[in-house]
């Protein structure tokens, strides 16, 4: 369910109108999922109560041989690795990529390869990140979309 007005959760900056995220939101995940070499199937993304994305990866850590991967997204987060995970299962986060939570598609790729290839990639999800200050987020990934 999507909400506006008093009832738009605090995770939603209030500045963005969530049909227009939805859609902006979209395609840079889209962009993210074929920079990471998987198709847009592999791919969800929600703008509710929370605003999150998933890609479904096709490669493995390592560290997780038998497991598959996943990249998650959210506004208050950016980017994370972990391993798909059943809903009885706690999450295991592989790795976290720190900086901006809007990187380009590029920086995600790169990220998502030097998990790939790491045997050493601690189950440390990193420092966590600030929520977006300044700006809203639809702008934001608006601009990463047009220099993608």
């Amino acid at each position: 369910m999507l909400l506006s007005g008093p009832e738009r959760p605090m995770s939603l900056p209030a500045a963005d109108d969530p049909q227009a995220l939805r859609r902006v939101l979209a395609d840079y995940v889209r962009e993210v999922a074929a920079a990471v070499g998987v198709s847009a199937e592999c791919t969800s993304c929600e703008v509710a109560d929370t605003v999150t994305a998933y890609v479904a990866l096709s490669g493995r850590s390592p560290r997780f041989p038998g497991r598959d991967l996943m990249l998650v997204w959210s506004v208050r987060q950016g980017w994370t690795v972990a391993v798909e995970t059943t809903p009885s299962e706690a999450p295991q986060v592989v790795a976290h990529l720190g900086g901006d939570v809007t990187p380009a598609p590029e920086r995600v790729r790169q990220f998502v390869t030097e998990v790939l290839r790491s045997a050493e990639a601690a189950g440390n999800p990193g420092p966590a990140l600030a929520a977006l200050g300044g700006g809203d987020l639809r702008t934001r990934l608006e601009e990463r979309v047009r220099r993608s």
